[in-house]
């Protein structure tokens, strides 16, 4: 249900119990996990309490229910993310797990000793590793493609970079260390003009802003549901049917079947196929009711807050002399994440003098090692922003960076 009216960010907070919890928080961490609205908890408590039983086995009333809500829940994804059928949404442990099962089965399927899979420089490891794998498992070529210094990575280079013997191509929606957002429609067009299939890590952008899979054309788009509001364990695989249909199982067991016999296996249909085992149901149920609340809010005013808080941001890091943001100096090219250094000071150092301060951070390399080594930098401070945020906050990390290399034992 949509909401009315002028939003009062206070309200808002209100609906997150571990804000409520600790109001003097500044949970800056949000690339890595979101914070959880009331009514994801309660849904997920509601279905343990009142619907519980193993979904698509028992042929009794309450597991006949418990299919019926997991069976809607996967409906909701499919018309979040636009996809042309159901059939198309596969649920998995998180965005890893969806991307691993593409490069295994898919990449299984399509590749050739000799072929070439490009992904790009800035990709999450989940992105990356999977691709490493596949080449070693299948003789076929690992290539990449870099960004600009500042992050910016063009059609023209992705172009540039596709060959005759490209097969997959895998890249990040949104970067989770630089926020640089890829041009995937344009990327998609390169792709499929040379029968490429794009594989489209969308972890960093389904929980910010509008997704629709048809307009962006990727073959497969992987996101975790814990980033999106949502319980962790929960993630979903989008693919186009016509993929989808060819690939063979990730897993095996459970009710991924039709039918076994001693020696062989046919299996279920789509998407059932690649579901092994138990499913998150609950979890499913959760990331139904994140969708509910996202939409409730609308993504005009999360992109809106989100923005004006990267802004904010970025006005009051840039005042300081020694602290240095990765990628772009503009604002509207990080999408609410902010990865820096600060001269003189470890990230890990950085981090741990803004905790105690109440202000949550990540530091390290963000599981995107290639991206910074190729940035000349080890690791980097990230901080990054969702819409509960609030300026003050904003306020209080740039504040408290003022004054780290003091705190540092240096001499300003």
């Amino acid at each position: 249900m949509k909401r009315t009216g002028t939003y009062n960010i206070e309200e808002i907070r209100a609906d997150f119990p571990l804000l409520r919890a600790n109001p003097k928080l500044a949970y800056l961490d949000n690339s890595a996990t979101s914070q959880r609205p009331e009514c994801v908890l309660r849904a997920v408590t509601d279905f343990y309490e009142k619907s519980n039983a193993n979904p698509l086995r028992g042929l009794y009333d309450l597991a006949q229910n418990a299919t019926e809500t997991y069976e809607a829940a996967r409906e909701m994804v499919r018309d979040f993310l636009n996809a042309k059928s159901a059939e198309e949404i596969v649920f998995t442990r998180n965005a890893t797990e969806a991307l691993n099962l593409v490069a295994y089965s898919y990449g299984g399927m399509v590749l050739q000793p000799g072929d070439e899979i490009l992904v790009s420089i800035m990709e999450h490891h989940s992105n990356l590793l999977p691709w490493q794998q596949a080449a070693r498992r299948m003789g076929a070529v690992l290539k990449y493609v870099e960004c600009d210094r500042d992050g910016q990575l063009t059609e023209e280079m992705f172009r540039a970079a596709l060959t005759d013997r490209t097969r997959i191509a895998a890249v990040t929606h949104v970067s989770n260390v630089l926020g640089w957002k890829n041009d995937i429609p344009a990327f998609a067009r390169a792709c499929h003009a040379r029968n490429i299939a794009l594989v489209v890590d969308g972890a960093q952008s389904v929980p910010h802003m509008p997704v629709d899979v048809q307009a962006l054309g990727a073959d497969f788009l992987a996101f975790s549901g814990h980033k999106l509001l949502s319980p962790m364990g929960i993630g979903v695989l989008y693919g186009k049917k016509e993929h989808l249909m060819a690939m063979p199982p990730f897993l095996t067991g459970g009710e991924m079947i039709d039918s076994v016999s001693r020696y062989d296996a046919s299996f279920a249909e789509l998407p059932h196929k690649f579901e092994a085992g138990t499913v998150n149901a609950g979890g499913a149920v959760g990331l139904a009711a994140a969708i509910t609340y996202i939409r409730s809010l609308g993504f005009g005013y999360i992109e809106e807050r989100e923005s004006a808080l990267t802004r904010l941001a970025m006005e009051e890091l840039q005042k300081l002399p020694f602290v240095h943001i990765l990628g772009s100096d503009q604002a509207a090219e990080h999408h609410g994440i902010l990865s820096f250094t600060v001269e003189g000071v470890h990230p890990h150092d950085v981090a741990a003098i803004l905790d105690a301060e109440q202000i949550a951070v990540r530091a390290g390399h963000h599981c995107a090692q290639p991206l910074h080594q190729y940035l000349g930098v080890m690791s980097s401070t990230r901080a990054s922003i969702a819409f509960y945020n609030t300026e003050d906050e904003i306020r209080r990390l740039a504040g408290c960076l003022s004054e780290i290399r003091r705190k540092m034992g240096y001499a300003e």
